[in-house]
């Protein structure tokens, strides 16, 4: 069994992933922007500014995420696109919360300063939104593609991957 999880930054997607393919006994897939910045050697902001230019960065991000979850009968593929990307996804989940609550878990994650994790969230979010839209005709922010969408706002990761797995209970 496929799953693909979405979110945006800060919804706890990459906690939320490696969980649940923990418990479940799934190999997990996150291959993230932050990955292929580090693999090019290149700062991750910097990365993300040169991705707005470059379509061939976002294209061969998810072709390579598509690859390693289609290589594998069960995975659990976590990213901004999943649930777009993989076609044959079993159960795809999108996770949501709010802008503030996403920067402050970025805050949490890289430190900084919360007005400055709230404008670069929201930022990002804008930036990728727009990039989507262009490369792939995807609004990243109609989850009607998805089977089943989470607030995290007031969740715990172990109580997402409760609710995931309760649904895959229903599918099997």
């Amino acid at each position: 069994m496929r799953i693909a999880i979405s979110s945006k930054s800060g919804c706890g997607n990459t906690t939320v992933t490696t969980l649940l393919a923990e418990r479940l006994g799934y190999k997990m897939i996150n291959f993230t922007f932050r990955q292929l910045a580090a693999e090019r050697g290149v700062d991750f902001w910097d990365f993300c500014r040169m991705a707005e230019n470059d379509d061939n960065i976002d294209r061969e991000l998810d072709r390579r995420q598509v690859e390693m979850a289609m290589a594998e009968s069960n995975c659990v593929l976590g990213s901004r696109l999943a649930i777009w990307m993989l076609d044959k996804a079993d159960l795809k989940v999108y996770l949501r919360a709010s802008s503030l609550t996403r920067a402050k878990r970025v805050l949490n994650r890289e430190g900084g300063d919360l007005e400055l994790r709230i404008n670069q969230t929201e930022g990002r979010d804008a930036k990728d939104s727009a990039r989507y839209m262009r490369i792939y005709g995807i609004d990243n922010s109609d989850t009607s593609i998805a089977d089943l969408v989470i607030d995290t706002d007031d969740k715990t990761p172990q109580e997402i991957v409760d609710i995931i797995v309760k649904k895959l209970d229903t599918l099997r």
